[in-house]
């Protein structure tokens, strides 16, 4: 299982992402996320962006991931449908994204911001992420 949804928020969406390596955890968070934004099924690769991050800490560095890419769907008009990690450790990420520009058709639920609400990065083996999205 790549992610699920919490059904415990009424006007938020929260998610947990899992991963057996951190660029997995990385990518399924990203798909989680955009899985919200839009109607990610439909999304095709017809542009690419890469995306630097950097934090204190592999918490801070998921919360600034995916607040970076909610960010370039409101900056650039993109939708994204497939992350590729080019490097990544407990500080740093560098990702390709691919995608396209946003269509009204292919959207879907509008992501203001991450939350502070429950947000963890776990790690017992593999990894878990628990998201909290302000809608």
């Amino acid at each position: 299982m790549k992610y699920k949804f919490i059904e415990d928020l009424v006007s938020d969406v929260m998610f947990e992402a899992y991963g057996k390596t951190l660029d997995e955890l990385f990518v399924n968070a990203a798909e989680a996320l955009f899985s919200v934004i839009c109607q990610i099924d439909k999304i095709k690769e017809k542009t690419t962006k890469e995306i630097e991050v950097r934090a204190d800490n592999i918490e801070d560095l998921m919360f600034n991931w995916l607040q970076e890419l909610i960010a370039t769907v409101d900056i650039d008009s993109l939708f994204f449908s497939r992350f590729e990690i080019l490097e990544i450790n407990e500080k740093y990420i560098k990702a390709k994204c691919y995608g396209e520009p946003i269509t009204p058709e292919k959207g879907g639920t509008v992501v203001k911001a991450i939350t502070n609400y429950k947000f963890k990065v776990e790690k017992n083996g593999k990894y878990k992420a628990t998201v909290s999205c302000d809608i």
